[in-house]
């Protein structure tokens, strides 16, 4: 696919423009707004970008939801309770309306983008006024003008497969912004759902992602956080066919001080990504690669391309060319017909490769995937007993692994004052470990070098140098 036909025209840009003035100019339009988000990274971005066309459109955020104008939810379908808790919460809201009938409730996200889901919108959820699906966020002022206008009900959920450029964004932070740099997925793991709501692969120009990060660099943004389903495949379709490696050389030839990414697919980390990671001056020595399960059986019904072996190679690689760097990953415990034997593989692999941290679920079926046919569900108190074996392993191996930041210099972004003392802050350090060391409010936004000292649950303690 041509990146030239899927990117949101011009016209279309100057047209969505012509529709915030409208909104602002309405003296019945919404006067403040909360965004309630759910889901990954990706999401939280579509937020922030959801906030600052709200902001153009001249409303302001409101310290809770149930004072607000306008409330959006912005939601994720990746997995069941999530869904379930979106939906419930969509539902509580229809109450606070009785009192504030005025409010306007917009539901948006990778749920609305599933199949029916819409349709359910219409006829279940009739107080919701605005519906639209991840690549619609760029109609937002018309959708909106439109419900003021005529107060029916806006629904949408085409163009799946757009780029919108240039949205105006309200970021969550100023020391720290996500930065994406693709769309879509084209693995289609046979449990996963994201490619079917959030559509097939699409990278953005290598140009206007440079120009995105030259900006926030002027903007004093001290960290970026590259953004894509699997960042590892970006660049295919493009003119040129660049890789992510050779993204990621230029993006770090512009000076941001700290740069992050995710996520990765093991089967595209490549050669050259691992050499210009180990001779780059900002790429923080942490990388988040799932494996889902160590298990080749698993791994092939799982459609996830690459064997245990490899797995294990790719790892053995990164370690050698990036000595301590931060390995974490996401398990899938109890996949369709997984055995003892095979989840047995799991705990082994977590046991060889002794990540600093990860992410561990109980396979929950999406309707709409490979997995969903399936049969040989494993029992609920199977599942609840194999994910509680495996993270009292992860909890035991991660305490050992974190130790080897005792006694060495790190450095910190503070995020904010630690929860538990107002003289001491705390933050991401490079390898991706939360680290409280003393300090203050004016602190926050600022990179602090410190001796790390101690080791608390999952998070390190440390002092300032």
């Amino acid at each position: 696919m041509n990146t030239k036909e899927i990117l949101v025209t011009k016209e279309e840009q100057e047209r969505q423009e012509q529709y915030t003035e409208l909104v602002r100019e309405l003296p019945h339009r919404p006067q403040s707004y909360y965004v309630v988000t759910y889901g990954c990274q990706m999401n939280a971005h579509d937020s922030e970008k959801i906030a600052g066309m709200l902001d153009r459109m001249g409303m302001k955020p409101a310290e809770e939801r149930e004072t607000a104008d306008f409330v959006i939810f912005n939601t994720c379908c990746v997995r069941e309770n999530a869904e379930r808790r979106a939906l419930g919460n969509v539902t509580w809201l229809k109450e606070v309306r009785k009192t504030k009938p005025d409010m306007i409730i917009a539901v948006c996200g990778c749920m609305i983008q599933e199949p029916g889901m819409a349709e359910t919108i219409l006829k279940q959820y009739r107080f919701v006024d605005l519906a639209f699906g991840t690549a619609n966020l760029h109609k937002l002022p018309e959708m909106m003008y439109e419900t003021l206008n005529s107060g029916i009900q806006q629904v949408c959920v085409e163009d799946k497969d757009v780029i919108a450029e240039g949205l105006p964004v309200r970021r969550l932070r100023q020391d720290a912004a996500y930065l994406t740099i693709m769309y879509g997925c084209n693995n289609f793991c046979s449990f996963c759902i994201v490619p079917y709501v959030r559509g097939r692969e699409r990278s953005r120009e290598m140009s206007s992602i440079l120009h995105e990060a030259e900006a926030l660099a002027q903007s004093g943004v001290k960290e970026i956080m590259l953004l894509g389903q699997n960042v590892n495949s970006y660049g295919k379709g493009l003119p040129g066919n660049p890789t992510f490696a050779s993204l990621l050389k230029q993006l770090d030839e512009i000076g941001i001080p700290r740069i992050r990414f995710m996520t990765s697919h093991p089967k595209d980390l490549s050669d050259e990504l691992i050499d210009v990671m180990s001779c780059g001056k900002h790429i923080l020595p942490q990388f988040h690669l799932p494996v889902q399960s160590g298990n080749n059986e698993i791994l092939e019904k799982m459609n996830r391309h690459y064997t245990r072996e490899q797995y294990l190679d790719r790892v053995r690689k990164l370690r050698e060319a990036i000595p301590g760097i931060g390995l974490s990953t996401d398990i899938i415990v109890s996949f369709p017909g997984e055995t003892e034997a095979q989840f047995e593989d799991t705990m082994s692999l977590v046991q060889e490769v002794r990540y600093d941290s990860a992410f561990t679920f109980i396979y929950s079926p999406r309707k709409g995937t490979k997995a969903a046919k399936m049969e040989d569900l494993i029992p609920e108190e199977v599942s609840r007993e194999r994910i509680q074996r495996l993270i009292a392993l992860q909890e035991e191996l991660q305490q050992d692994t974190l130790k080897r930041f005792i006694g060495s210099e790190e450095e910190i972004l503070v995020e904010g004052l630690s929860r538990r003392s107002k003289t001491a802050v705390s933050g991401k350090g490079r390898h991706a470990i939360s680290i409280t060391v003393n300090g203050s409010e004016e602190d926050i936004g600022q990179i602090l070098k410190c001796r790390v000292t101690g080791l608390k649950n999952n998070t390190l303690t440390g002092e300032r140098v």
